[in-house]
């Protein structure tokens, strides 16, 4: 069983599982519009950057700016799998840069918690601490990992493509530019892992494959 990175590891161009929830457990996202601007959080830094004219007021005259944009990661990650759970979220990233997944994440993190204190009219911290990051070196490791992300959804719903996860991008019933589940993907062409040998598709890894990925991964879920 494999163990986990107790002092974390950031190396370039390698893939983690990054994964943090609410302190003491608490609820992170209440309803819809949470789930939303979170997952609008995560599109922002992963899109082509673009420069959005805005126009304010100030002692009766009109005035034209550009708003400044957050920082973008485009071209420093790239984020394979994602799931987000009422009180906590998972993530499967490639980082390309030493230092990108820390600067990715903690951005993220810090404008969503002052949003939803704001929203909520809360104060103090929204996370259980700094983020977890677990580097995976091994492709069945990563395959079962976005199994395991992708299952999560089931604690509260048997449609596992209507959780707010990337399932529905991997399962070809939806198309999210900032999503890149192709690494993954790409070993049901060549079946070169031996537990996806008699496996079709993707689908079929997810949802009828026989062990439990949880076990398999030990340490690197979710604590």
């Amino acid at each position: 069983m494999p163990s986990r990175n107790i002092v974390k590891v950031y190396l370039k161009d390698s893939y983690y599982h990054v994964y943090n929830r609410g302190v003491d457990k608490c609820p992170i996202f209440n309803n819809t519009q949470d789930y939303k601007v979170f997952l609008n959080y995560l599109k922002e830094p992963l899109s082509e950057l673009k420069f959005q004219k805005i126009v304010f007021y100030l002692r009766g005259r009109t005035f034209k700016a550009v708003k400044r944009p957050v920082k973008n990661f485009l071209n420093e990650i790239s984020l394979v799998t994602y799931c987000l759970m009422p009180n906590h979220f998972h993530f499967l990233i490639k980082q390309k840069n030493k230092e990108s997944m820390t600067s990715f994440i903690r951005s993220i993190c810090t404008r969503y918690a002052r949003y939803f204190n704001t929203k909520y009219n809360r104060v103090g911290p929204l996370f259980q601490g700094k983020f977890k990051a677990v580097l995976i070196t091994k492709d069945n490791y990563l395959l079962h990992l976005t199994r395991y992300i992708h299952l999560n959804p089931l604690e509260y719903t048997q449609d596992l493509t209507k959780a707010y996860s990337s399932y529905a991008d991997y399962l070809g019933l939806r198309k999210t530019s900032w999503v890149q589940p192709e690494f993954i993907l790409r070993f049901f062409n060549n079946k070169v892992i031996p537990e996806i040998t008699k496996i079709n598709d993707y689908k079929s890894f997810v949802e009828n494959y026989q062990k439990d990925s949880g076990s398999l991964l030990g340490d690197m879920t979710l604590e």
